[in-house]
């Protein structure tokens, strides 16, 4: 198993060195609550040796995010080049290599990041390939095939699921290509969420030879156009992420029992916005598909006993 090596520079007594890392997980367990209410509620159902983990991948996740969402807008509003993009991005790299290597420099995430490295065997190469994969959305290309767009979702999602599922803990290695599966599916899923927040953004994410398929033109598209084309392309879109979700789930009886159902609620109540996105009539242009936190609720019992009962 990789560790990271206990060269940190960064000196203090180990009471204060404990209470510093104690307060870098908390912030990462705000930052998790803060932004992902599924995710969080999921979180909390993974033993306490997990969640602090499971809070610094997310936290580490919600950073690159941030970086890039600031860069596309100083971006667009000439206030930074390209390259000055680019050299964001490899300093950030640098100081993950920095984490790897042990060097944290007194930065909360980087310590929590470090800290769960000394336990966790998480290959550089994939929080690299998350970085690379947010960086696709600075001035972003529509997506021409599904092949493109598949690439696109395992950067900025299947990487995450990855990560993830070294905290989790599995019997069969088989379980990290589920876990892939699932985080092609949460991606599919966020993007027809998100439809008309992206065209507001004159974005379309959604494979350009699919509205080809059915003859529903990217002008269409980008006006808003709801017809009968459009409901089969989105009928089309939702039967694809859910072939996601179902191979994720058979990748579920192999992680580790006490992480099962956080598992399983997260992808129960992510696939669930499919559903809310179907009772919305398809109208994906002008209303935001989502569940409640009552309605998240109401599935635990009957994941609760799925997960226990499945050997």
């Amino acid at each position: 198993m990789h560790r990271a090596h206990d060269t940190d520079t960064t000196a203090m007594t180990p009471a204060a060195g404990h209470l510093a890392l104690e307060d870098a997980y908390r912030y990462c367990r705000a930052v998790a609550k803060h932004h992902a209410k599924t995710f969080y509620l999921a979180s909390l159902f993974l033993p306490k040796a997990q969640q602090k983990p499971i809070f610094a991948i997310y936290a580490l996740l919600r950073t690159v995010d941030d970086l890039v969402d600031n860069a596309e807008a100083e971006l667009e509003a000439g206030s930074i080049t390209r390259p000055e993009i680019n050299r964001r991005l490899e300093e950030w790299k640098e100081k993950l290599r920095r984490c790897y290597e042990g060097e944290h420099g007194g930065d909360r995430i980087m310590m929590a990041w470090h800290d769960t490295l000394q336990s966790f065997n998480v290959p550089i190469e994939l929080p690299l390939d998350l970085i690379d994969g947010v960086a696709m959305d600075i001035e972003f290309k529509p997506f021409h095939t599904f092949d493109e767009l598949y690439v696109y979702c395992y950067k900025v999602a299947s990487v995450v699921g990855l990560m993830t599922s070294e905290i989790f803990g599995y019997s069969d290695r088989q379980a990290l290509q589920h876990a892939i599966d699932l985080g092609i599916a949460m991606q599919l899923t966020n993007i027809l969420r998100d439809v008309g927040e992206d065209i507001d953004r004159n974005r379309i994410y959604i494979p350009l030879e699919d509205l080809e398929r059915f003859g529903y033109s990217r002008r269409e598209f980008m006006q808003r156009k709801m017809d009968e084309r459009f409901v089969k392309l989105m009928q089309f879109q939702i039967e694809r992420a859910r072939s996601y979700y179902r191979s994720a789930d058979r990748g579920i009886p192999m992680l580790e029992k006490h992480s099962r159902l956080a598992v399983a609620l997260s992808s129960v109540n992510y696939g669930n916005i499919l559903t809310a996105i179907e009772e919305n009539g398809y109208d994906v242009f002008t209303k935001r598909a989502y569940r409640s936190f009552t309605q998240k609720i109401m599935t635990i019992p009957e994941i609760w006993l799925k997960t226990r009962t499945t050997k």
